[in-house]
């Protein structure tokens, strides 16, 4: 479990020791008087999104990455010999992008390759649609993430300063020091969801310009197969 959630079932495990006093996690985490908190959520909640995302798409593109190269070959002997059911039932075995391309495409041999080539890009198009699921949502917490740890920065100076300004007592280290650790508190929390988003955003698109790649050029195969077949 994250220990950041072991954290709110029991804020006071973990003490963590600021000078001579000693705090909870959560205590440090949510401010001097739970200021951060307004902040701090919201952040919480985008890291937890962004590891669910990270995992599904992960789980999603290893399945994807999962083609055997030879079927193609086995494809081609199985049109030579006119089993066309054979052919897609081992394009269907594949369960993969790679191979529900391929399986529309020998399902519309008998049209012309022209319909077949377009028949095989549009199905390419929706398995592309799939892979990047929630990739933009993963995109734009990158972004927000940071951003909402600005905002906690921003806020927490704002509330430091004012508060100096109306006690009357000049500036106190140790009423500075705590706006301060506030702020950069935010600032980390928002920087480590845009870190971990934008990595695995980057990866991501990566991996499916590959798999759209391999469709691409598993496609135009296919096309060649069968025109050699009309011939």
């Amino acid at each position: 479990m994250n220990p950041l959630f072991l954290q709110v079932a029991n804020p006071t495990a973990d003490m963590v020791t600021v000078g001579t006093k000693e705090v909870s996690l959560w205590d440090l985490i949510a401010g001097p008087e739970g200021h951060s908190l307004f902040v701090m959520i919201p952040i919480m909640l985008m890291s937890v999104v962004a590891v669910y995302i990270i995992v599904e798409r992960f789980l999603v593109v290893k399945r994807a990455k999962k083609f055997d190269e030879t079927i193609l070959l086995k494809i081609k002997d199985y049109l030579s010999d006119g089993k066309i059911d054979a052919a897609k039932s081992l394009c269907e075995s594949s369960n993969s992008p790679v191979g529900r391309m391929l399986e529309k495409g020998i399902s519309r041999i008998g049209y012309p390759i022209e319909d077949i080539s377009s028949a095989m890009e549009n199905k390419a198009k929706l398995e592309m649609f799939e892979l990047e699921k929630n990739l933009s949502l993963l995109a734009t917490l990158a972004g927000a993430g940071p951003l909402m740890g600005l905002i906690g920065t921003v806020v927490g100076m704002v509330i430091t300063f004012y508060s100096i300004s109306i006690s009357g007592k000049g500036v106190q280290i140790d009423a500075l020091a705590g706006g301060v650790y506030q702020a950069m508190i935010a600032t980390v929390g928002g920087l480590i969801v845009g870190i971990i988003a934008y990595i695995g955003y980057n990866l991501f698109v990566a991996s499916v310009q590959k798999i759209v790649h391999q469709m691409e050029t598993t496609g135009v195969d296919l096309v060649e197969i069968l025109q050699q077949k009309v011939k």
